[in-house]
């Protein structure tokens, strides 16, 4: 693009990265700089070995029926590295009074896509199997973008199907309060069908035998599972970017405190030391309370809306088995706790099921969530007062015999931004703002994805925002 200019990007998290591969790639002349709080890139994504079981301490896959996730793998050259999940444990449990039932075949996440497996479950009385099945018979309502999941899925399947299924399964992706969240947010797909088809299990059948006719026309081409990780350990992602920067551009364990937006259009950034540096052009991808500060007096109203964004945090508990100390192995990817069961545990995830590679042969890695929304205060005692109730509550789920032969537990609080009721809104107020400075692009997890695929997506359209403010040839045609 022949566009030689000084670009900070505040963040090296994977949209912060995203960001930079993408203003690299795009206009290589740039002169980047990266300015990283911690002492390491990657965020949330953070890998570590031990005694020969790969832990992933934060999110540990991503989703592929969006592009961006693997797209930029295939631009850094890892596509041989992503490794699929192991097809032999496809199925997801419910915990219901204390024990483990199958998720009903073909419910996917807020519906389902076959009725007779719904009527079959234990999970549901006969009047919530009955109540359910009406969902064929529903008017659609009128477009409402402030509904919450709570209200959507009881209007729709009823209070049952919500507090025993899609409860749990929303706690343990969003870490959220379901009454709170915004679905038109978090899973517009679902809404939209309500728009489109009338019914959600109509929609469902529908886009199942539209899925299956797209599959039986493939003749050619990668074939990836709905989640995929990588088999040296998802932190390659955010290495690998940074390693393909120029050299210099990652600043660690700088972390900036104070912006001021010059009159001649470029941005004063002062670290906590005091140094300051100017840019010509920025992209923040920082934690909401961070950019809360980081705009305070120079642009407060930027300030005030990344306030108003609300966080939950988690912990992490990754343990580890012999195979002989779980009396009832599950042969499923993991399992989800409704709140009404008053678990410590949200959710749990069989690792070594999905990824093989992650434990040695004849152990099981299984990584538990704990606090969210949910239980907040869980989150406040330490290690060794949260780990027996975890053990406790585990032990009679799978009947374990024994002390874990691997722990590992991580904390990330205030790190899950929740996109409640007014979320879509607050974008639109975000992006007006943001449009009012053509060298200011906004990214991160509280925009709109909290899975990575998004978090590249808006890294990515920072990137050519700011490129779009320097190039002459992009400004005529818009």
């Amino acid at each position: 693009m022949g566009i030689n200019k000084r670009i900070a990007v505040l963040g090296a998290g994977i949209s912060g990265l995203a960001s930079a591969w993408y203003l690299h790639k795009l206009a290589p002349e740039c002169k980047l700089d990266v300015y990283e709080a911690r002492d390491r890139v990657g965020g949330v994504i953070r890998t570590i070995e031990s005694d020969h079981f790969q832990i992933e301490q934060g999110v540990d896959n991503f989703i592929t029926t969006v592009p961006w996730g693997l797209d930029l793998c295939r631009d850094l050259d890892l596509i041989s590295d992503v490794v699929p999940t192991n097809n032999r444990y496809r199925r997801t449990f419910v915990v219901r009074k204390k024990k483990l039932y199958p998720l009903p075949d073909g419910f996917l996440m807020m519906a389902p896509t076959r009725l007779v497996p719904l009527a079959l479950t234990p999970l549901l009385s006969p009047f919530g199997k009955l109540r359910a099945g009406l969902e064929l018979f529903l008017p659609r309502r009128p477009v409402d973008r402030d509904e919450s999941m709570s209200e959507f899925v009881i209007r729709r399947l009823g209070r049952e199907v919500y507090d025993r299924i899609v409860e749990p399964l929303v706690s343990g992706i969003y870490a959220g309060d379901a009454r709170k969240l915004s679905v038109w947010a978090t899973l517009p797909r679902f809404p939209e069908m309500e728009v489109q088809h009338r019914s959600l299990i109509l929609a469902m059948r529908s886009q199942l035998k539209q899925a299956r006719t797209i599959k039986r026309e493939e003749q050619s081409g990668a074939r990836y599972s709905f989640f995929v990780s990588l088999k040296s350990g998802l932190d390659t992602l955010p290495r690998t970017i940074a390693d393909k920067l120029p050299p210099g551009s990652i600043h660690l364990n700088r972390k900036m405190i104070k912006i001021d937006h010059l009159e001649n259009g470029s941005w004063s950034l002062t670290d906590q030391e005091g140094r300051s540096e100017i840019h010509d052009a920025i992209i923040t991808a920082l934690p909401a309370p961070a950019n809360a500060d980081l705009f305070a007096e120079s642009i407060p109203e930027l300030g005030d809306l990344y306030r108003k964004i609300e966080l939950s945090g988690v912990a992490i508990i990754t343990l580890a088995f012999k195979n002989e100390q779980i009396q009832k192995p599950m042969k499923g990817m993991g399992f989800v706790v409704p709140e009404q069961e008053h678990s410590p545990i949200v959710a749990g995830s069989f690792s070594s099921h999905k990824y093989p590679h992650r434990a040695p042969e004849g152990s099981t890695m299984i990584r538990l969530f704990t606090g969210g929304a949910r239980m907040p205060d869980f989150l406040r005692l330490s290690d060794s007062e949260m780990l027996p109730i975890i053990l406790k509550e585990l032990g009679s789920l799978l009947s374990i015999q024994g002390d874990p032969e691997l722990v590992d537990i991580a904390r990330w609080d205030r790190t899950m931004p929740q996109y409640n009721k007014g979320h879509l809104q607050w974008l639109d107020d975000l992006h007006a703002l943001e449009d009012r400075f053509p060298s200011l692009g906004l990214a991160g997890n509280a925009l709109d994805g909290v899975g990575i695929p998004n978090c590249i997506k808006n890294g990515k359209e920072a990137a050519e925002k700011i490129l779009r403010a320097f190039s002459p040839a992009q400004k005529e045609t818009r």
